[in-house]
């Protein structure tokens, strides 16, 4: 999970290296993380369907050595479309990892412990954002681009490698017919939440993907400055992702999810107004950091808490409704920057952060909808604290 975020991340602290060293433009290259991200929404469930019958130690293996290759193709390419090509390669790869990764981690615990780790599996992403996209950022300003795309296709053929040693003889889990993965989606409580997840998503990737030209002023130039800046980012984002937690369990999805947004928004419209002072883009990205890596376990718990029983195919969902979130930032930040300058990117965060809170409370409209529903006891938790849950 740490090298598919790095690799989907760093490209934001090292978009202007290689922009200029393929000789394309840093919106052009920006189209790649489109391009990665949509393979892995897409392919993610296809994979899961197509590959059911195939054994996951032997599934995650192959990813990661799928990834290898990719990554390996992308710090060899000297031209943008054999780049471009190494990332769809490496997508492929992180399509069949991601969502295998997170469903054999259930299954190597008792139920009572899924929760923790598939905590300790998503916080790969934490870490790829509060390491990986820094250290790569930081080696590629001291070096090359190159340095830290092949420092993520050496991690990858370590797990490539270690993989089999570690996970012989995992159950290959029993087939989820097709009808029962789409069957979430009749829901529109369901379908209003993975709409607030896809913009949660977009609403920081527009800014953090070109934060090089939102800090633009503040750091110079400098890559080191702005690695500063990213690693500031993802050290708030690790103490924001382990405070969500028990935030969320003591006061509930819904506060949880708008005070984050809430403070998104205007953290973001601040950075838009404060982007020419360093000292004022390290408190913004502190804060944003913090609240960014947090959004995202108070949608989860909406989403499992409407449906229970349905929680792993729902969540599987997220998963692709958060890529495609990722897909969608580029092109809104290119948008942003051609109409306005680099100044209205984090403005165009905030406008869509404030969809996805828009979306998140039309999911709570009803309480519940009977497309998908089944009848639960009155006075069931559905997982808001002093909430009951009428039977449908």
């Amino acid at each position: 999970m740490f090298i598919v975020g790095t690799n989907a991340f760093v490209i934001a602290g090292l978009l202007p290296q290689i922009a200029h060293d393929l000789g394309a433009g840093q919106a052009a290259v920006s189209y790649s993380i489109t391009v990665y991200s949509l393979v892995v929404a897409v392919a993610s469930p296809i994979v899961s369907i197509v590959m059911s019958r195939v054994p996951r130690g032997m599934l995650m293996a192959g990813g990661a050595l799928l990834f290898a290759a990719g990554a390996a193709i992308a710090a060899s390419s000297d031209t943008l479309a054999l780049f471009v090509i190494g990332r769809l390669v490496a997508a492929l790869g992180g399509a069949a990892l991601v969502p295998t990764a997170a469903a054999v981690a259930t299954g190597l615990v008792p139920p009572e412990r899924r929760g923790r780790a598939l905590a300790v599996v998503g916080g790969g992403f934490t870490l790829a954002v509060a390491i990986g996209s820094p250290l790569g950022t930081e080696l590629g300003s001291l070096s090359d681009w190159r340095v830290p795309m092949w420092c993520l296709v050496a991690i990858g053929l370590l797990v490539t490698v270690a993989i089999p040693l570690l996970f012989r003889g995992m159950p290959t889990p029993a087939s989820v017919p097709l009808r029962r993965r789409l069957a979430p989606l009749a829901d529109l409580r369901v379908l209003a939440t993975l709409g607030a997840a896809l913009f949660v998503t977009t609403g920081f990737n527009v800014v953090y993907i070109f934060s090089a030209e939102v800090a633009h002023v503040a750091t110079g130039g400098s890559g080191a400055l702005l690695a500063v800046l990213l690693l500031v980012y993802g050290v708030a984002g690790i103490l924001g992702n382990a405070a969500a937690g028990p935030l969320t369990d003591r006061v509930g999805s819904r506060t949880t999810a708008v005070i984050g947004l809430g403070v998104q928004i205007v953290v973001l419209l601040a950075l838009a107004v404060l982007a020419w002072s360093f000292a004022a883009s390290v408190v913004v990205f502190f804060v944003w950091g913090a609240v960014a890596a947090a959004l995202s376990i108070p949608v989860q718990h909406r989403l499992v808490a409407i449906e229970p029983s349905q929680a792993p195919v729902t969540l599987a969902w997220f998963s692709t409704a958060m890529y495609l979130g990722i897909a969608i930032a580029p092109p809104l930040g290119n948008a942003s920057i051609a109409i306005a300058g680099a100044w209205l990117v984090p403005v165009t965060g905030a406008v869509v952060s404030a969809l996805a809170l828009t979306l998140f409370l039309v999911g709570y409209a009803r309480r519940r909808m009977p497309a998908t529903a089944t009848p639960v006891a009155p006075g069931t938790a559905s997982g808001e604290p002093g909430e009951r849950v009428v039977a449908g």
